[in-house]
């Protein structure tokens, strides 16, 4: 009986490390943004960066030569002044391409109080 617990214990575990191991934090996604709201991009500096670009850069992952708006700290803030779109992506080769990109959408008005808990 106890071979059969211990089985039955490690087909669990064998089933939740896949899950575990696959999964992503998407801190901004499905997120809404309000007008005076910080992004933090948080990340290894030596291996990733961000730029800021326009919809159709976004669209194909292409960080143009004269993009002036980059970030390579490991730990960036952006203060969202004003409506509408804005797109990020890693300008490191490929890495927009895997997905390290974020489109989001700033509104006016203002978001709910952060709870101070969740941080």
């Amino acid at each position: 009986m106890a071979i059969h617990r211990s089985l039955v214990i490690f087909a669990i575990v064998a089933l939740m490390v896949p899950a575990i191991s696959l999964t992503t934090d998407f801190w901004a996604k499905d997120k809404q943004f309000f007008v005076g709201d910080t992004l933090v991009f948080t990340y290894n500096a030596t291996f990733h960066n961000v730029y800021k670009v326009n919809g159709d850069d976004f669209q194909s992952c292409t960080v143009p030569s004269n993009n002036s708006l980059v970030f390579f700290t490991g730990n960036d803030t952006i203060k969202l002044a004003t409506t509408g779109n804005e797109w990020y992506v890693c300008g490191v080769i490929g890495h927009c391409d895997l997905g390290m990109k974020l489109n989001i959408t700033v509104v006016d008005g203002t978001g709910p109080a952060a709870d101070p808990s969740a941080a």
